[in-house]
């Protein structure tokens, strides 16, 4: 297992590569990790996220998922690893297979649940410290957006932050005035927590307001641009980091439209690798579909304006 880092930059949430018959890809997995973890600024990767096709795969191909990228990376960088899972139970459970494929940090999605009923705080903070306290792994804070009923408040926020295990806050309030409130509960519980932006569709706007860092799907797609919008933003070069978001716009455009990350961006993000040359297949699970040839033939066009197009 890698040791634990401070998870400050770059860390892509990976795709995942499948096969023909729906079957993990197991050989083009371990690439597309080579691939990732070879770029500066890339300080850790993480597996089964919403754009890992996390709903899709079984507990066992969840930690089969993370055994592969792990053994992979060789603890040259932690790996962390997605929970999604209803109670505290399977949390654990889930977390302690995670652990012992060789995760280094978890990820921690809110019960679904709670998207439908809510929750009260005690929940939130019995949750993350019953999985903290039994895995003994650095957490991460998915937090979703303002608009769902799994958002949590500034206050809970920072009780979280109070917590020993949590390490990262992976912030995707997506309504910017509490995005804001957000970042700043978190900053005077817990000033040294890494605090990392994962809206994908307006990376810019989003990485100017303080944080460490990005923890997104989108970085799979194109991890040098976002290590080097990240870099601006940190060197203060506004200019520079403008005309990096303007090559990203397109390629955003193209996979996100005007919406939040949904199945069928990431579907449409697979595809956008596969005709730059950065993964194998697009091949996706049911209800998941692949993008049809309308979608594909804009993918291909934004590709090409950007001159990253490879296969036709």
């Amino acid at each position: 297992m890698a040791t634990t880092g401070d998870y400050k930059g770059i860390i892509p949430a990976m795709v995942l590569p499948l096969a023909s018959d729906l079957s993990i890809d197991q050989a083009e997995l371990r690439r597309v990790a080579r691939w990732l973890a070879g770029h500066a600024g890339i300080v850790a990767l993480m597996t089964n996220g919403h754009t890992g096709d996390v709903f899709s795969l079984t507990a066992a191909e969840r930690a089969s998922v993370t055994r592969i990228v792990a053994a992979e990376v060789g603890g040259k960088l932690p790996v962390i690893s997605a929970v999604a899972a209803e109670g505290i139970r399977e949390a654990i459970e889930q977390g302690l297979m995670q652990k012992e494929a060789g995760a280094s940090a978890l990820d921690i999605m809110p019960p679904h649940h709670w998207l439908r009923f809510g929750m009260r705080p005690e929940h939130v903070i019995d949750y993350f410290a019953a999985i903290g306290e039994a895995t003994g792994l650095d957490l991460a804070v998915h937090v979703y957006p303002a608009w769902t009923r799994a958002s949590y408040s500034c206050e809970t926020l920072a009780e979280l932050a109070a917590l020993p295990a949590v390490k990262i806050f992976k912030v995707g309030t997506r309504e910017m005035n509490k995005y804001a409130r957000d970042i700043a509960a978190i900053r005077a519980a817990a000033p040294d927590k890494a605090v990392l932006t994962c809206h994908d569709e307006y990376l810019l706007a989003s990485m100017v307001q303080g944080v460490d860092g990005a923890l997104l799907g989108f970085a799979s797609f194109i991890p040098d641009l976002i290590v080097e919008l990240a870099e601006s933003v940190r060197a203060g070069d506004l200019k520079r980091a403008m005309a990096c978001q303007a090559r990203i716009d397109p390629l955003k455009d193209v996979v996100y439209g005007m919406g939040e990350p949904t199945g069928d961006a990431h579907a449409r993000m697979k595809l956008a690798m596969v005709l730059a040359g950065r993964l194998k297949s697009a091949a996706v699970r049911p209800p998941t579909a692949e993008p049809d040839h309308a979608t594909r033939d804009a993918i291909a066009r934004a590709l090409a304006r950007a001159g990253m197009l490879q296969r036709k």
